[in-house]
Parts: C-alpha cells; structure tokens; sequence
C-alpha cells in the first residue's frame, strides 16, 4: 500500500507550494536526528514526502496514481535509502546535509572549505567628449587587496609541507552543539584555525600574514570604445578585489563618466551645436562653416524655404554608435549634428536698404 504523503507533512491534497513547503520545514526540523528528541525514521519519511510533492510532475503522478514512476536510468534507480531525488535542487541547503550523511556512512567525511572570494568594486573614470568619439586605451587606478607576489596569492609555502590541523584532528570542520528555544541541536562550520583544510601549513608568509594578499594600488588597463556613453556601466571580471588564500577575485564595474563640453552636447549618437548667423549672408545664398567635434569643419548651405528657427540637421556628423556584441548592428555608424540657428540682423546702410525695398 503507497504511502499518504500528504499525512505524513499534515497538509490537505488541495494545498499549495508554499504550504507543502513551510509544512515540510517545520517537521524536518521538529525531526532532525542531531536535536535532542529527533526521529531519523520519521525524519527520512518527511523528506521523502517533500520530494515528492514539490516537484509538479511526481505529484501529478502520485495523485492520479498512487504512486511515482521513474524514467531512465541513473538516480533515478539508485535508492538513497530516504527518498531524495537529485534532480530536485529546490532546497539546497536540505541536499547538501543529505549528501554530508551519504557519505558519513559510507566513512567519507567531505572537508568544508571556507573560500573567501575578492569583493566587487566600483570605480568612476572621467573623460572627455573627445575621447569618448575616438575611443580610449588607459588605466584605472584602485586602491584595494592585490595577490601577495611573495607567495603567490596563497600565504603560504606549498613547498616547505603542511601539518594534520590538531583544532579539527585534520577534518576542516567542527561540530557544535547548542541549546536553544526550539531544544537542542547540532551545528557544523569550517574549522576557523585552518579555514576548512584540514591542515596547516609549516611556513606562513609574513609578507601577507598568510592572507594571500596584500594593500596597494591596483592599476587595471581599460579599453573604452569608440561612442561610449555618459554614465555607462562596464563590468571587468576578476579585475576587483583579490580573494584571500588564493581564492578568486572580484569584479571591477567601471562607471564612464562624460565632461560637458563648451561647444558641442550630446543626445544620445546625435551632436548639437549653436552657430551665430548673419543673416545678410544667408541672403547672399553663402555657404555657412559649422565645426565638427573632430577639429574641422563642414560647409553647409541653408535650403530655400529653411525656417531659421529650427535646427539644421547634418548627417553622419554626430558620435560614432557604440560597437555592439557580435551578430548585432550599430558599430561603424554615426549619428547626426544638429546646428541651431542664432540669427544676428546687421546694421544696414542706406545702399542695401534701397535695394531691399526695390525687390519688394
């Protein structure tokens, strides 16, 4: 006869994910077999319970048939001895204990290392518009942990051998027991004296004082392409803090921030720029010079009919589109310079204005 799991975590057939969840918790930890008063049958029943019923697939199964059946070959015909199915990595917390007891009974005891991993940074590098159209090559300067370049990052040297940890007696990790409001129960942490490797090595490095880094100012080379914009955001993997113990780095996220410029602004790939313009110029049907950000310069002429008070669009003017990842468009193209108008009315003397008058 199939077992009733959802009696065993004292649930309704008709209750959700969470309350499957929360209910199967409770138990698990009112049945753990390290606390005081523990039930390892009972305890093994409710984990069986629990992958079953959270997993949408088995539980479908078990409600229309009683039972659940395995495909395939693998976990799925290996039996734990309490129910716990490998593909279900909802609790990961759960898998690794039951893991840590496979293996206790089989004589292995899997070491708990303690790996601490560099912190992420952030730096801001300012530049200038120019840059920003050509693109840059230059370098970041962070002050944060660097690898010690006495041992090589690990504290330590390999080379001179290690010693059995006498804190641990060479397992990595320490078991504690502790009473609290629930009753007693049962912790185990990576040993603090040899940071989970069960021995310690015979000669530290001074340099670092076995941390495996050290303080100083890290210089990071940075490529800045071309049409980068304000405020944009890059991320350079393991170019951050460095981790202890030869662990591994952090990351480096570099904020790219724009210097306005006197002449020109920026929206978006487009350019604008202002240009007094004499308007008796503009009659003559003479050709107006507008600069460009590049240091030169483009002769444009004002069509017939322009309103002076819109903007005059210049195409393939503006800054180079920031070069995408592979397979997408934007990169080798530019945007647009916009030119607003600020229209100066000269002084007219008498010939010209005779002349005004006679075209009217």
């Amino acid at each position: 006869m199939s077992k009733d799991y959802y009696k065993i975590l004292g649930v309704e057939r008709s209750a959700s994910e969470d309350e499957i969840k929360k209910a199967y918790r409770k138990l698990a930890h009112r049945y753990h077999p390290d606390k005081s008063g523990g039930d390892e049958k009972k305890f093994k029943e409710i984990n069986e319970a629990y992958q079953i019923l959270s997993d949408k697939q088995k539980r479908t199964q078990y409600d229309q048939f009683g039972n659940v059946f395995e495909g395939g070959q693998g976990f799925g015909d290996f039996d734990f001895g309490f129910g716990f199915d490998p593909s279900n990595l909802e609790d990961l917390s759960n898998v690794s204990d039951i893991f840590d007891a496979f293996f206790e009974g089989l004589g292995v005891r899997p070491r708990r290392k303690t790996y601490h991993r560099g912190a992420d940074l952030e730096a801001v590098k300012e530049i200038t518009l120019e840059e920003a159209f050509r693109g840059l090559e230059t370098v970041v300067a962070v002050n944060t942990f660097v690898s010690c370049a006495v041992c090589g990052g690990l504290g330590h040297f390999a080379k001179e051998g290690f010693a059995k940890c006498a804190t641990c007696d060479g397992r990595g990790e320490i078991r504690e027991t502790r009473q609290s409001f629930f009753g007693q129960f049962s912790q185990v942490r990576a040993c603090g004296a040899c940071h989970g490797q069960g021995e310690i090595p015979n000669k530290i490095c001074r340099t670092c004082d076995g941390k495996g880094r050290v303080k100083s100012v890290k210089e990071v080379p940075v490529h800045l392409a071309p049409g980068i914009a304000d405020g944009q955001l890059i991320k350079m993997a393991g170019a951050g803090q460095a981790g202890e113990r030869g662990a591994g780095a952090g990351d480096l996220y570099l904020r790219v921030k724009i210097k306005p410029h006197h002449l020109f602004k920026r929206i978006g790939d487009d350019l604008a720029v202002k240009k007094d313009l004499d308007i008796l110029k503009v009659l003559a049907g003479r050709k107006i010079e507008i600069p460009t950000l590049t240091g030169g310069k483009v002769m444009v002429e004002i069509p017939a009919g322009f309103n002076l008070r819109e903007r005059l669009r210049i195409p393939g003017e503006g800054m180079p589109k920031f070069a995408m990842p592979a397979g997408r468009q934007g990169g080798g193209t530019r945007g647009d310079l916009y030119v607003e108008f600020d229209v100066k009315v000269p002084k007219i003397d008498s010939k010209i204005k005779k002349s005004l008058e006679d075209s009217e």
